[in-house]
């Protein structure tokens, strides 16, 4: 089974049959693992049903093309697991799923993302999620990774290991050169990671839930840790080393 792309670009899924209106919220059927689909392409996740319909381990709590929908259908129905786009709008897949961990809800999360971002993979795994999936590798990837999560195990596609693995060459050779990068915190680094993403000290102040005088802080020790001098070198360090933060 393949996944041929759409006309806009993003991955679609083949069907012979007509598109059909699903039930709000099917019957659960006992021993079998509840799945809620959000995505906000419509073809795409008529593709995810007609998958998690096919398999007898799994059944559909539900879906949504939003995040705040997300959330209030995770709230009533209590699926087990929540198959999370990443892009969605009003509220991303990583709120979501970052709302659901600050509630203690029990749903645990598969998150969908066309992009091979480690910043994106890493906010998720801090925020519980247990499976990454790549939406290009959907059709191959995502029964086993809703079997592997409703298990309590992590899943990631096989491609983002490989790229994660290379990432990890490049980032232990930039810190043989630059033996200051080891001395940072964890709250240094993933500012320095945002920089790189040249978002400002009062876009990361927000989606830290910190204050920009904290951020300007931050940034002057990593400034002074990694001995960089000039009012644009932070900057220029974290774009020309991007890849390897």
């Amino acid at each position: 089974m393949t996944a041929p792309a759409s006309a806009g670009g993003r991955p679609a899924f083949s069907h012979s049959c007509p598109p059909r209106k699903p039930a709000s919220f099917p019957v659960a059927v006992a021993g079998r693992i509840k799945v809620l689909i959000v995505d906000d392409h419509p073809l795409f996740r008529q593709g995810l049903r007609q998958l998690v319909e096919s398999d007898g381990r799994f059944e559909l709590a539900g879906e949504a093309g939003d995040g705040l929908t997300a959330l209030r259908l995770i709230h009533q129905q209590k699926p087990d697991i929540a198959l999370l786009d990443v892009n969605l709008p009003g509220m991303s897949g990583l709120e979501v799923a970052r709302q659901l961990q600050s509630k203690k809800v029990p749903t645990r999360v598969v998150i969908l993302t066309m992009f091979k971002e480690e910043e994106t993979f890493n906010r998720a795994l801090d925020l519980g999620v247990l499976g990454f999936v790549l939406k290009e590798n959907a059709v191959q990837d995502i029964l086993d990774s809703l079997a592997a999560v409703a298990r309590g195990e992590h899943y990631l596609s096989p491609t983002i290991s490989s790229y994660l693995v290379r990432r990890r060459g490049r980032a232990e050779a930039l810190a043989s050169r630059q033996p200051g990068l080891d001395d940072l915190t964890k709250a240094e680094r993933r500012i320095l990671k945002l920089i790189a993403e040249k978002k400002t000290s009062r876009v990361i102040a927000a989606e830290l839930f910190i204050s920009p005088r904290t951020v300007e802080a931050h940034r002057a020790n990593i400034c002074t840790k990694l001995d960089l001098h000039g009012s644009h070198s932070l900057m220029q360090f974290a774009l020309e080393h991007r890849s390897a933060l």
